[in-house]
């Protein structure tokens, strides 16, 4: 990432699905160069916030604002990993990261995408395409995919969701390093994958965010860490409506 320091993100309003209200009056800001996490029950509209900021299709009628703070536009400055893998089933691993500069016409970077590749473990697999791939091959591939943008912003949507547990904690760690210092929007079902990475938890319900306290010390915390699996059992108990944080 080069240029102006990365922006935050805002949306406010309220989103309609015809008659249904799937949230109301809602406020929400991201602050710049932050890992957010953002958790909610299935249905609440976790994904949708994410495709508002996109500038995609939701499908919905938002009554209200979504884009960055500093007032430009987002697109073009955001790199998107959707929770299905969207990898063109003709290209190979390396024709897929490729893919982005070839849409915008500028020559791919193949040195940077060799590397990310064997970074998420798939050198071996480059030249394979993603029906011959596990599930959560093409998932690494996805994140692959996303980090080769190198953008200010990363809209992430359960990026790490069909992953073993070490390869996940892996991945956790590759995409934090690699998106150092800008804004992380990162939409997960998983409370530890919150309370590890989160310089900000928000919790998305019918009736608006609610913001938990974060564990100690800075991200990423360490996966076993006590702070870690307090904050777990904490963010546990509000998602099941236990307790209001």
């Amino acid at each position: 990432m080069t240029g102006a320091p990365p922006p935050g993100l805002r949306l406010n309003g309220t989103l309609r699905f015809g008659a249904q209200v799937l949230f109301r009056d809602l406020s929400m800001t991201v602050r710049p160069g932050e890992w957010t996490c953002l958790l909610g029950d299935s249905g609440v509209g976790k994904s949708t916030v994410l495709r508002l900021l996109a500038g995609l299709e939701t499908g919905a009628a938002l009554e209200g604002e979504a884009g960055a703070t500093d007032g430009a536009p987002l697109e073009g400055r955001i790199a998107w990993m959707a929770q299905s893998d969207l990898l063109a089933p003709w290209l190979d691993l390396h024709e897929n990261l490729a893919m982005g500069a070839r849409l915008r016409g500028e020559p791919p970077d193949r040195d940077r995408a060799a590397e990310l590749l064997e970074r998420v473990g798939l050198g071996p697999h480059a030249h394979k395409t993603p029906h011959m791939l596990s599930g959560g091959m093409r998932q690494r591939a996805a994140l692959a995919r996303a980090l080769i943008e190198d953008r200010p912003v990363a809209l992430l949507d359960e990026p790490f969701a069909a992953l073993d547990l070490r390869t996940r904690a892996a991945m956790q760690e590759l995409a934090f390093a690699e998106l150092a210092g800008r804004t992380v929007l990162h939409v997960t079902h998983d409370p530890h994958e919150a309370a590890r990475l989160g310089h900000r938890i928000l919790v998305l319900t019918r009736d608006g965010l609610v913001e938990p306290a974060l564990p100690a010390g800075l991200p990423i915390r360490d996966a076993a860490g006590p702070e870690v699996l307090e904050a777990q059992a904490r963010l546990t108990r509000l998602l099941l409506g236990e307790t209001r944080a």
